[in-house]
């Protein structure tokens, strides 16, 4: 079959599962039948994404990047109420990444955590939730943490739902992630859900990584086992 009617089959097979996933109604699972459909989806999505190239930018500075400003200072809520900062993981690299209960990436927590029981004697991931792509995160924190710890066994720490695209409601972490007149060379705020930041242990932002990047993928790891400065 000619390479061109292969991807048309393909796009019209994904538009389709996705268009089912959408309209699909509440299951009595904790999990609405919507997201059962994402999370089953989820590997073929990854693999459609990767084929055309989409949700699949990576970000990593040319030289060197002295941040302008610490990141290690700036505040943020835990999804139980508590403030906290990154200075508590100096010395670890930290995973950033924004996430989201009813997205085609959502089943990339599985991925994320498994990247955490792997590497967590010298990384941490923390997830922020957000309602700013397509409002795929309508749940409450307490609904977003039940969510994540019952169906994908999320360990790792996850932040209160906050926003993290460019605006006047960015989140400070966000802005200063996605300007390099604080982290030092960056420009690229998330695309999508699950876009992913790795700081390095002494603080500075070393990569950024669109949503079909997977957190197991050799793209990602590469930069994970970057030699500590």
């Amino acid at each position: 079959m000619n390479k061109k009617y292969i991807k048309i089959a393909v796009v019209v097979v994904l538009v389709s599962a996705l268009a089912y996933a959408c309209t699909a109604t509440k299951s009595q699972k904790n999990m609405s039948t919507r997201q059962n459909m994402l999370k089953s989806f989820y590997p073929v999505l990854t693999s459609v994404t990767r084929f055309f190239g989409v949700n699949s930018k990576v970000v990593l500075p040319k030289t060197t990047a002295e941040p302008l400003t610490s990141v290690y200072t700036i505040p943020f809520e835990m999804i139980n109420g508590d403030t906290a900062d990154l200075s508590v993981y100096r010395g670890k690299k930290i995973v950033i990444v924004n996430t989201a209960s009813d997205c085609g990436y959502t089943g990339q927590y599985e991925e994320l955590q498994k990247l955490y029981e792997q590497r967590k004697d010298d990384i941490v991931i923390i997830g922020f939730p957000a309602n700013d792509f397509k409002e795929q995160e309508k749940g409450s924190n307490e609904e977003i943490a039940s969510f994540c710890k019952k169906n994908y066994g999320v360990e790792f720490p996850m932040a209160m739902k906050t926003s993290v695209v460019k605006s006047s409601t960015q989140h400070d972490l966000f802005k200063w992630l996605s300007e390099a007149s604080k982290n030092g060379w960056n420009e690229q705020a998330p695309s999508w859900n699950f876009s992913k930041y790795i700081i390095d242990e002494q603080g500075k932002l070393i990569g950024y990584f669109d949503p079909g990047v997977s957190p197991l993928g050799k793209e990602f790891t590469n930069i994970i086992n970057t030699p500590k400065p």
